[in-house]
C-alpha cells in the first residue's frame, strides 16, 4: 500500500480506528485513500472483507457503501457457487452433450473434506463429489472436473478409453493446465492441493 496516499482505515469487528467503525458489520476493514476519487471497490482477504473508499467520503456514505459492497460480493459469490441441485443439473447437461447421456450419476455434490483431489466418484452408487475449492473457479474448469468424474462412471481407469470419452470437450487441456498450475501454487505455499 502506498503510505503517503493512505489516509486511514476502520476495522469492523475488531480494533476500531474510526468512529464510523463502531456500528458496522463484523470482519470488514475500510481503507481510505486520497488517491481514490470516485471509485469504491471491495474484495475478500481470508475471513475479512476489505472495502476501498475515497478519503473524502462521510461516515454515512461509508456505511452505505460498505453495505452495498457486501451485498455485491455476496451476490457475486452465490453466482460462482452453484448448489448441489444446480451441480446435478449441470452434470446431466454435460453427460448428454459429451457422453451421449450414458453417464447417469445418482448424486452430485460439493464437499469440503476433499483436499488432495478436485473431484471423486464412487462407481458402485454412481455418486460424484467435487471439492468446494473449485467454487469460484472458471466454469470451464468446474465443467472439466465434473465431466472427468462422469467419464469415470463409464470407464474407471485413466487409460486410452477414458481419455477418448473426454475428446469432445474442447477445454480439456486448458483446464488440466489451469488445475496443475493451481496445485503447484498451493504446494509451494505449503497448502495441500
Amino acid at each position: 500500500m502506498d503510505e503517503k496516499n493512505f489516509v486511514g482505515h476502520a476495522v469492523y469487528g475488531g480494533a476500531m480506528t474510526s468512529s464510523a467503525a463502531a456500528d458496522g458489520p463484523p470482519n470488514v476493514e475500510v481503507r481510505r485513500s486520497s488517491r481514490r476519487r470516485r471509485t469504491v471497490s471491495a474484495y475478500r482477504e481470508g475471513e475479512r472483507t476489505i472495502v476501498l473508499l475515497p478519503a473524502r467520503m462521510t461516515a454515512a456514505e461509508e456505511r452505505q457503501w460498505v453495505a452495498t459492497m457486501l451485498e455485491r460480493l455476496e451476490a457475486q459469490e452465490q453466482r460462482s457457487k452453484p448448489s448441489d441441485d444446480e451441480l446435478w443439473v449441470r452434470a446431466q447437461r454435460l453427460s448428454s452433450r459429451y457422453l451421449d447421456g450414458r453417464a447417469r450419476p445418482r448424486s452430485v455434490k460439493w464437499v469440503s473434506n476433499q483436499r488432495s483431489r478436485w473431484g471423486s466418484c464412487t462407481i458402485q452408487d454412481a455418486s460424484i463429489r467435487l471439492s468446494d475449492r473449485l467454487q469460484g473457479m472458471p466454469e470451464w474448469v468446474v465443467d472439466y472436473v465434473l465431466l472427468h468424474e462422469l467419464a469415470h462412471l463409464l470407464q474407471p481407469s485413466h487409460g486410452p478409453a477414458f481419455w477418448a470419452l473426454l475428446d469432445g470437450y474442447p477445454e480439456v487441456e486448458r483446464a488440466r493446465g489451469f488445475l496443475d498450475g493451481w496445485s503447484l501454487a498451493l504446494q509451494r505455499s505449503g497448502v495441500s492441493a
